[in-house]
């Protein structure tokens, strides 16, 4: 029996392509955490900003809320007012209407037109603050 001789390239060859393989894997695998970590970087600024966005929406809207309450409280107590203070700030009790960190307050002056009310809202969630003053003419009920 003769052995045959396998040439030396043979067996050289398995070992290179293993090596060029494994090069390959370890490229792919790096690209494929870059790529990940690019996705990760502009997922979280994207939440971010819906965050920001939702506190924002949220704030407007208990803006509104203590606004409507001021203003009601305001038209019910106008025509009271009239032999008080004029000018008097009066801070509203707002724990009841669940809404943390928040504050309101109402001064009705008299005016030739009517009373003229002065509400100042405070409301704040997360990092932000939204405060807010607006000044609203009642009507006098003769008028209405």
């Amino acid at each position: 029996m003769t052995m045959q001789k396998l040439p030396t390239a043979d067996y050289r060859r398995p070992i290179s392509n293993r090596k060029s393989r494994s090069g390959f894997v370890l490229v792919l695998v790096i690209v494929a955490i870059i790529i990940i970590g690019i996705e990760m970087f502009v997922l979280a600024g994207m939440a971010n900003t819906l965050q920001f966005q939702s506190h924002r929406a949220y704030l407007k809207a208990c803006e509104r809320n203590l606004l409507a309450s001021g203003l009601a409280w305001a038209r019910q107590n106008a025509q009271k007012s009239r032999g008080e203070r004029p000018g008097q700030m009066i801070e509203l009790d707002v724990s009841e209407m669940d809404i943390l960190g928040s504050a309101l307050k109402v001064t009705i002056d008299t005016a030739e037109d009517g009373p003229q009310v002065r509400i100042q809202t405070s409301c704040s969630r997360g990092r932000q603050t939204l405060n807010a003053s607006r000044t609203y003419n009642i009507p006098r009920s003769d008028q209405q």
